[in-house]
């Protein structure tokens, strides 16, 4: 192992030595490469001074050249100008000398225009203040026709309005008159039925004609006035429907009558018979205080009826209030008749009748009212008559102003006519002074521009004169300065040439220096890569030696002197990269400012150019601005006559707000758009259609007032219909019981309204009893028995109101033998009243009847008719 480490100690010796040597020999080339760099470095800075000298000489000779050629190409484009100029001046020179023999000879001919135009517009000016003076005469013989016409117009609307109240007012009482007469008619009407009467007293007033003893009901027979008719009615009472008689005898016949005919109960009173006058004696009661009268001396009536009107009110003290009636009964101790006002009554005894009256017939206010309608009818038609008079003067009268109207029309058509031809005249006479006087100013005023023209062509071949001097002096400069710019741009080639030469031996010696400093950059580079190496392999050998503390530590001592000397020639190598650097920053930053430089030069150029385009910007803003205000000058005075000085006094301080003036500029606009076109018609429109509109509102108003009246009268008609309606249903069913009765030979009918309805519109429910059978409804009859039930209600309503004429067709066809004779025999009975003709093959009718006519066919196709008289037969038996 000794012998071994040995060993490797000699090799490592050895290794080691050769090594050394190695890193010695690396050093020594190193060394010289760094002091051949450093020459060729320092070589190199000189040729790049002397590059850069040569270029920055170069330069200013290729300035210079430029400046040259530019003069030179500036000076050629002035003398292309200038000769364009020339032209143009020695054209301009020419055309002035043209534009001044046109000129002199348009003078002659418009001075000889200027005389005929002037004589011409005289003669138009005589015509013309003859034509203004016919034209004066003919527009105020038109004004008087016109105001003939409008006072012809003002009477007519005056005349026709007058005519349309009167035709109202005529309409009006025409249509009053209508209603009151439809009016007084009905209350005949109803007077002549006695609606509102029992039946009895309307059957027993039937018969007035034929009985001379009737002289009427006490309601027909006095007058009373409106303010006592309650107190008189409810003193009345029942007895307000008795019928008064001549005598005793007539009563006698009248209720033989009613019971004959079954017609019920009346009360009769006889002149000759009744008379209650001094049956009254405690005349003292007059005296006391609220008492009006006695109630038969508050009447009218005729002085025969003076005994019947005392039996029935002259025990009857009419008081003014039921206190003072009240007290006037406790004095005389309840022994008087005694009626208010108001209607309440107070009988001997102390019994007191009041309270609202519900359907009164108001029999007593009858009369009366048909007397009120019959004078207020004969006023109004006195009135109509008066009126119609009237619209018949207003209609002759609106005729004659008509013709007046249509005369005033033609004679103001034909002066119209007059008028329009001497205005067109008197237009074109106008027009053509107008059109004359335009000439000669126009004539006027080419003459005075055709002397401007002169005039302007003289200063204008002055400054011609000028400019071609001008011209040829301008020539003569450039070329001057052409000739100078061409010997120094002729010299400067020169210099450009041999400067141009210089830079490329300079660039031809950088090149070179370059490539030797990289050469040598490279050399070093690799001595220095080998002296790495060689330092590596010693590394290794140390580590191979690691056991042997000495040879680590001499390897050591070598490494770091040999790393020492890398290091010496690093920092020599890093000061020539710094100079390097610095130079090339230095010829950056040259080269940042040459660019600068062009770049401060564009930027101002197209800065001068955006102010140029600015400046023609602003200009022509400025040319707007003038021609809009010369347009709104324009547009004041075309408009509204003013200029801006005057409209400037006329500003009011107040409108100081631009987009509020706007706003109301156009909502003023907006407000006479909304107005339309003008219409000149429009107030001769409105006063016709006002006055369509007066009329046709009146006659709204008569429609409107005239239905509220004719509602009220259907209501007054639907209160008596629901009233006669359920009078006449009572009767009929009474009749209806009474009839079924008789035609069944017993048993019960009856009739009821369903309940719930309108008692106009309500259905009716017949409910019959047949004798020995329960009560129930018609429909669970048998046929027959529907038949004679339907028979008894047409009777009931026959004998109702009986109708002189009745044609029956089979109705008892139905009918068993016993009922038909029952039938027959009713039938018969009614006969008195009516006359009947009965359709039937039923032999108990054809027994009961007065004569019998039938048809028979003896012969083919010819019918014969037969006749039988049986009351003749009866009298012949």
């Amino acid at each position: 192992q000794i012998r071994s480490a040995e060993n490797n100690r000699d090799n490592f010796d050895e290794r080691k030595a050769e090594l050394e040597a190695e890193v010695n020999k690396a050093k020594a080339e190193q060394k010289k490469y760094e002091s051949q760099k450093d020459d060729l470095s320092k070589m190199l800075d000189e040729t790049v001074s002397g590059l850069s000298k040569a270029r920055n000489y170069y330069n200013e000779i290729r300035s210079e050249i430029d400046r040259c050629n530019t003069q030179i190409e500036e000076n050629n484009a002035k003398l292309l100008a200038l000769l364009d100029e020339k032209a143009n001046v020695k054209s301009e020179d020419s055309h002035l000398h043209t534009l001044v023999d046109q000129t002199n000879i348009r003078r002659a001919q418009l001075n000889k225009r200027l005389l005929e135009q002037k004589t011409k517009d005289e003669a138009v000016l005589k015509r013309v203040e003859d034509l203004k003076k016919t034209l004066d005469d003919a527009s105020a013989e038109l004004d008087s026709y016109k105001a003939k016409r409008e006072e012809i117009q003002n009477q007519a609307r005056e005349r026709r309005r007058s005519l349309s109240e009167a035709r109202n007012e005529f309409a009006a009482k025409q249509n009053t008159y209508n209603q009151m007469q439809s009016r007084l008619e009905a209350l005949q009407n109803i007077a002549e039925r006695y609606d509102g009467y029992g039946n009895s007293i309307r059957r027993v007033m039937e018969q007035k004609d034929e009985n001379r003893g009737l002289i009427g009901v006490v309601a027909d027979l006095i007058h009373v006035e409106k303010k006592f008719e309650t107190a008189i009615e409810t003193a009345l009472g029942g007895n307000i429907q008795n019928i008064v008689t001549e005598d005793e005898e007539t009563a006698k016949e009248m209720i033989s009558f009613l019971k004959k005919n079954h017609l019920g109960r009346a009360t009769f009173l006889p002149l000759t018979s009744v008379d209650g006058r001094g049956n009254f004696k405690k005349r003292e009661v007059l005296d006391e205080k609220g008492v009006i009268g006695m109630a038969d001396e508050l009447l009218s009536f005729d002085e025969r009826y003076a005994g019947v009107m005392a039996f029935l009110l002259g025990r009857v003290v009419v008081c003014e209030h039921i206190d003072f009636a009240l007290a006037i009964a406790k004095k005389y101790r309840y022994s008087l008749h005694i009626v208010t006002l108001e209607g309440e009554y107070l009988s001997p005894g102390g019994s007191i009748s009041g309270g609202a009256f519900k359907n009164r017939g108001n029999l007593l206010a009858r009369n009366r009212e048909i007397e009120d309608y019959r004078e207020k009818l004969d006023k109004i038609e006195k009135d109509l008559k008066k009126a119609q008079a009237r619209i018949e003067d207003m209609d002759t009268a609106i005729a004659l102003l008509s013709e007046d109207e249509k005369e005033n029309t033609e004679m103001l058509q034909q002066a119209a006519l007059a008028e329009n031809t001497a205005k067109i005249n008197y237009e074109a006479a106008i027009k053509e002074k107008a059109s004359g006087e335009s000439t000669y100013r126009t004539l006027s005023e080419e003459t005075k521009e055709i002397e401007k023209e002169i005039a302007e062509i003289d200063a204008g071949k002055e400054e011609n004169a000028r400019k071609m001097e001008e011209i040829t002096n301008l020539e003569k400069e450039l070329h001057t300065s052409n000739e100078q710019m061409q010997r120094n741009l002729d010299q400067q080639t020169y210099m450009e040439t041999t400067a141009q030469r210089n830079v490329s031996e300079f660039e031809m010696e950088e090149m070179n220096a370059r490539q030797k400093v990289t050469f040598a950059q490279e050399n070093l580079e690799r001595v220095s890569a080998d002296v790495d190496r060689f330092t590596e392999s010693i590394d290794r050998l140390l580590e191979q030696a690691s056991t042997t503390a000495g040879e680590i530590a001499s390897k050591q001592e070598d490494i770091e002197k040999i790393r020492l000397t890398i290091a010496s020639a690093g920092e020599r190598f890093a000061k020539l990269e710094a100079e390097l650097s610095d130079s090339q920053q230095k010829k950056s930053k040259m080269d940042a400012e040459y660019r600068n430089f062009f770049e401060k030069r564009e930027a101002i150029s197209d800065n001068m150019n955006r102010l140029e385009k600015e400046i023609l910007r602003l200009e022509s803003q400025r040319e707007k601005a003038q021609d809009a205000l010369n347009y709104q000058n324009n547009y004041m005075w075309d408009e509204y006559e003013l200029t801006l000085h005057a409209a400037m006094e006329l500003k009011d301080k107040s409108y100081s707000d631009p987009l509020q003036m706007k706003k109301d500029l156009s909502h003023v606009k907006d407000e006479i758009r909304s107005l339309g076109s003008v219409n000149v018609n429009a107030i001769e429109e409105y006063r016709e259609v006002s006055e369509r509109y007066e009329t046709m509102k009146t006659q709204h108003d008569d429609i409107v007032e005239a239905e509220e009246r004719l509602v009220g009268i259907i209501d007054e008609l639907d209160i008596g219909m629901r009233k006669q309606f359920e009078e006449g249903f009572a009767e009929i069913k009474k009749e209806f019981d009474s009839a079924f009765k008789e035609l069944f030979g017993g048993g019960k009918g009856t009739l009821e309204l369903i309940a719930g309805e309108d008692i106009l519109e309500s259905g009716i429910k017949i409910i019959a009893q047949p004798p020995g059978k329960k009560l129930q409804n018609m429909m669970q009859l048998s046929g027959g028995e529907k038949s004679l039930t339907a028979i008894s209600l047409l009777f009931a309503i026959q004998n109702l109101k009986p109708s002189p004429f009745c044609l029956l067709d089979e109705i008892e066809a139905a009918l068993d033998d016993s009922n038909v004779g029952r039938f027959a025999k009713y039938l018969h009975k009614l006969t008195k009243n009516t006359q009947f003709i009965v359709i039937t093959h039923r032999r108990g009718t054809m027994n009961a009847a007065d004569r019998l006519y039938g048809i028979t066919m003896q012969e083919k196709g010819v019918s014969t008719l037969v006749s039988v008289n049986l009351i003749e037969d009866d009298l012949d038996e």
